[in-house]
């Protein structure tokens, strides 16, 4: 049934209209079965009982797949599509490595190696059932297209952010740097699968003034402003002493928070901050992820989604599995939080797959184009395997989704109503060419980039721990 020469990709792979009968279907309000979805000019035309519709749609031949659910696609709030070449470089590493690994790694690529990096990160991506990526912005030397075209020819949906930091330029390049914005937002206005929006890597990368200025070009095109804040205490210091304002705060103070910013990390929040995010409509992106592996703390996503502060889940470029990061989701919300409080449940399982659906759709601007199975929305969804032997007797399939479901599970991924994945493995291209090609070049790109890391690899910190307990030995052997 589910091996990849199933005769069913080549009828999920026609074009036209696609009747598709799953064994369930994932709906806002959980799964049902019996239930199937019409697929047409890359949208859902109906979603229904699966006898109504075959009866509204006589012509059509239903693509049957028992045995599996149909489920939204999952929504990757924020991610830097560009680093890839360096992920593992941040293994074991403290706060801010964006000055020390992100920063040099990205100056050293071409528009070969930035396109290269980007079509990795899409496929690893598509590979783990995210239908959506944000890019917040490369800082490679290379035209924001080179990311772009990356994205599309993956077959990825992607929110692509422009970098429009000004703190450190010359006078008046406010103006330049806004009128930039504008340009990129009219350039991919249009785009079927390419999302303008901008971004300030932190608020003191941007003068107030431009500050003020991307947040009023992003609400007035419909997009978002990306801007990492409060994630680690060294940005909170600095802005406390440079403004007497938390970043948060101080976005607020000049106009910048509202529906179109979307804040990544903020894991360091004051009851006060939590009600600006409330107050503003700001939506933030959850990294649960990247906190666990160099941040200073965890974001209060569970009091965020009590106060109904607009949310999704990122990864922040960790890894590309959309069902590890729910886990991750709700497993840090449980460690940081659940444990000291007694709160076994820590958002009942759906909070988590809501979030890296729905809510990421609504966070990133697109709340009206994706984000769930419903008539008229994109067709980005997922056809996930649920006869396995994790999934296969279910007393609560949401939760189990959460914690014990996996990439491996996912049959297929389709992306605008085209089937993009099969078996984690793209259907119009050359995976295999093109991981081959990324390990030439990021061998290459990390040569030239001047990295510094704290911290030595895995094996070398082993032989220094083998080394310094030989010496223990022989001191007590004395």
């Amino acid at each position: 049934m589910n091996t990849p020469d199933h005769p069913a990709r080549r009828l999920l792979s026609a074009p036209g209209p696609l009747l598709l009968a799953p064994g369930a279907v994932l709906l806002p309000e959980g799964p049902v079965d019996g239930w199937a979805v019409v697929v047409d000019g890359g949208r859902f035309l109906a979603v229904g009982p699966a006898d109504e519709l075959e009866r509204a749609h006589p012509r059509l031949r239903a693509v049957r797949m028992p045995g599996h659910l149909l489920m939204p696609g999952f929504v990757d709030a924020h991610h830097h599509l560009t680093q890839s070449f360096g992920s593992a470089l941040a293994f074991g590493e403290p706060s801010e490595i964006f000055r020390r690994v992100w920063v040099p790694l990205e100056g050293a690529l071409d528009e070969e190696s930035a396109y290269v990096a980007a079509k990795l990160a899409s496929y690893e991506a598509l590979r783990g059932g995210f239908t959506t990526v944000a890019d917040a912005g490369t800082r490679a030397d290379v035209d924001v297209e080179v990311v772009a075209s990356a994205a599309r020819d993956a077959g990825i949906r992607c929110v692509l952010g422009l970098v429009c930091n000004d703190a450190d330029a010359p006078e008046g390049a406010s103006a330049t740097a806004l009128d930039a914005a504008g340009k990129h937002l009219d350039r991919y206005a249009d785009d079927p699968l390419v999302h303008p929006s901008l971004a300030v890597s932190i608020p003191e990368a941007a003068t107030e003034a431009t500050l003020h200025g991307t947040a009023r070009l992003a609400a007035e095109a419909g997009a978002v402003v990306q801007i990492h804040v409060n994630e680690h205490l060294a940005g909170v210091e600095r802005s406390l002493v440079r403004h007497g304002l938390r970043p948060l705060e101080h976005l607020h103070r000049i106009g910048a928070l509202g529906p179109q910013l979307l804040g990544a990390h903020a894991t360091l929040l004051t009851p006060r901050e939590l009600t600006l995010l409330a107050d503003t409509g700001t939506a933030i992106s959850y990294n649960p992820v990247a906190s666990a592996w160099k941040g200073n703390a965890v974001a209060p996503a569970t009091a965020m989604a009590e106060r109904g502060i607009r949310f999704g889940l990122g990864t922040d470029g960790t890894r590309g599995d959309g069902f590890r990061l729910t886990e991750a989701a709700e497993f840090a919300q449980r460690l940081a939080y659940g444990l000291t409080t007694g709160d076994s449940s820590c958002g009942a399982g759906w909070t988590w797959l809501e979030a890296a659906s729905r809510g990421g759709a609504d966070a990133l601007g697109l709340g009206a184009r994706t984000g769930a199975v419903a008539a008229g929305l994109a067709a980005d969804f997922l056809l996930v395997d649920v006869e396995t032997p994790e999934l296969a007797f279910s007393w609560d399939l949401p939760w189990e989704l959460v914690r014990r479901g996996n990439r491996d599970q996912i049959s297929a991924v389709f992306v605008d109503g085209r089937l993009r994945m099969w078996h984690g493995r793209p259907t119009d291209w050359d995976g295999d060419a093109l991981v081959r090609r990324a390990a030439e070049l990021a061998r290459s790109a990390v040569g030239r980039a001047d990295i510094t890391r704290a911290h030595p690899t895995s094996v070398a910190a082993r032989e220094s721990a083998v080394r310094a307990g030989a010496v223990r030995e022989r001191g007590a052997r004395r």
